[in-house]
């Protein structure tokens, strides 16, 4: 039993010096946007939908570490504020409409996240906030495709 033991907390050991993806890669196009919705996106999507991700000192610990990783990259691909400006009007209303409907339907941010995150809770207030900035990037649009 203490053999197992030993070997279980040196393998314990042992996968925390195993590389974990943790780049910021410069950002390119990033969004260009009001202070007060750059204010509210980036205490509350930033970390895992741009390359500004802050990489707190538990995703240093396996298996943290693993579980962080890999959700900064799942988010980045999914909608990535660092690349915002490369998309076209039409792929902007449609991304700021899912990034609104997943905040209503308490989809995001994730309640693993707002956990220990409490600042990135979205109010009512910001809500309004990205509302107004959907209906700009909608007027865009319309103006676009014209």
């Amino acid at each position: 039993m203490k053999r197992a033991v030993f070997l279980f907390l040196t393998l314990l050991v042992l996968v925390q010096f195993i590389p974990v993806p943790r780049e910021n890669p410069e950002e390119l196009a990033p969004l260009q946007a009001d202070s007060k919705l750059i204010s509210i996106l980036e205490r509350s999507c930033y970390d895992c939908h741009s390359h500004r991700t802050k990489w707190p000192v538990y995703s240093y610990v396996f298996p943290f570490s693993y579980f962080v990783s890999n959700h900064v990259r799942e988010g980045r691909e999914e909608l990535n504020f660092s690349e915002w400006e490369k998309l076209s009007a039409d792929k902007k209303v449609k991304k700021a409409d899912s990034i609104l409907e997943a905040i209503e339907e308490g989809e995001m941010p994730l309640g693993s996240y707002t956990w220990i995150h409490r600042n990135a809770l979205i109010t009512e207030a910001d809500i309004e906030i990205l509302k107004d900035w959907i209906s700009k990037l909608e007027e865009e649009s319309e103006k676009e495709s014209l």
